[in-house]
């Protein structure tokens, strides 16, 4: 790998059409990665469909991979050529107030900026088509054979986890699980409420198990979901279209009171408001994953917040990438978390526009994209 260190590599990335690109090589304090597996993430779409945004194209998407770093640029010490690695979204300076509470993960300067598509040292892309720039993507570009990433933004991680298996981690996995186990926290026995069961949810749901929970009632419209949440933990099942009342009020009647716990990860602003009106008073906990529109506004009545009853958000679920990440690869390699069955297809590069049509259609939790044929 050293042989291709300092120099211009040309590579292939794509949304829906595949393209050469020069992938320019890393700069101070980042570095350029060799991309091993990837996946489709909802947020990838959302972007990409542009919808309620400011576009701005062209650009490589991908957020949730698996790699190898190829070379490191100035100042990157711990960091070397060979090093696998799970590039993310948001990042871990480890210099700032954010970094260095225990309490935060929000980086003052690497968090997540939808909107900045060139790296933070110069302001430039290191992506170019015939001399024409490509911004970057949550600055991980992932849908490309190789990708250059603040060196803060990159998780080091045991050399023997499978990088098909653990990629998971770099962002759906540990924003569901991050949320029940690091900011929900359920005691064990209690009973929690996981909204949507997409793949944010599922993993909610495999950290209410891993926590202990007695009842674990998972929340969606979609019938189809329920069968499939069971293998995650999931106990019970509720659909608020089978009801004529909202479906907090179904949560309270089947829990007495209200459930100890509920995650929120649709995103749906009536979703989150039914999130935390199903809580118990006196102890219960609201956690916000979901990402609203920009125009939502959550309305309830402050009487629920005066009864005790917590609302928290929360980001990549309260994971800090450099720190924490190689630590939860480890719970998986002692067999304590399970990630295998959050991975329902797999199709090589080529191929990634079916990865988009499993994910339109709701098919599947997530399809890894392998970047080798």
């Amino acid at each position: 790998m050293a042989s291709t260190a300092n120099q211009i590599i040309h590579c292939k990335g794509k949304p829906l059409v595949i393209e050469e690109v020069v992938v320019a090589p890393p700069q101070a304090m980042e570095v350029r990665i060799k991309i091993l597996y990837t996946a489709l993430c909802h947020t990838d779409v959302y972007f990409w469909e542009a919808k309620g945004q400011s576009p701005l194209f062209p650009r490589i998407f991908g957020h949730e991979a698996g790699g190898i770093v190829e070379s490191v640029g100035e100042g990157v010490t711990e960091l070397k050529p060979g090093d696998h690695v799970l590039p993310i979204f948001t990042g871990e300076c480890r210099a700032c107030a954010h970094c260095k509470s225990e309490q935060s993960n929000m980086c003052e300067l690497l968090r997540i900026n939808t909107e900045r598509g060139v790296m933070i040292e110069d302001g430039k892309s290191r992506f170019s088509i015939k001399g024409q720039p490509i911004y970057h993507f949550l600055g991980t570009s992932t849908f490309s054979e190789y990708t250059v990433v603040h060196s803060g933004c990159v998780a080091k991680i045991n050399p023997s986890a499978p990088l098909d298996t653990v990629f998971v981690l770099s962002c759906g996995f540990c924003t569901g699980f991050g949320a029940t186990v690091n900011v929900a926290k359920p005691p064990k026995g209690s009973t929690v409420a996981v909204f949507g069961l997409g793949a944010v949810g599922l993993a909610a749901a495999e950290g209410a198990r891993f926590s202990g929970a007695s009842r674990i009632i998972g929340v969606d419209v979609n019938p189809n979901k329920f069968e499939q949440a069971k293998k995650f933990g999931v106990t019970e099942f509720v659909n608020p279209k089978d009801h004529n009342k909202p479906v907090q009020e179904v949560l309270v009647e089947m829990t007495n009171g209200g459930v100890d716990r509920s995650i929120e990860c649709t995103g749906n602003v009536q979703a989150m408001i039914s999130a935390f009106e199903s809580v118990h008073d006196g102890w219960g906990v609201a956690v916000l994953v979901g990402v609203p529109s920009k125009d939502d506004v959550f309305k309830t009545h402050p009487l629920n917040f005066l009864t005790e009853r917590t609302l928290k958000g929360t980001f990549y679920g309260n994971f800090k990438p450099r720190t924490d990440i190689p630590l939860v690869v480890e719970k998986y390699m002692n067999k304590e978390i399970e990630l295998e069955k959050f991975i329902t297809h797999s199709v090589p590069f080529s191929e990634i526009n079916t990865a988009f049509d499993l994910m339109l259609k709701g098919e599947g939790i997530r399809c890894l994209i392998r970047m080798k044929e």
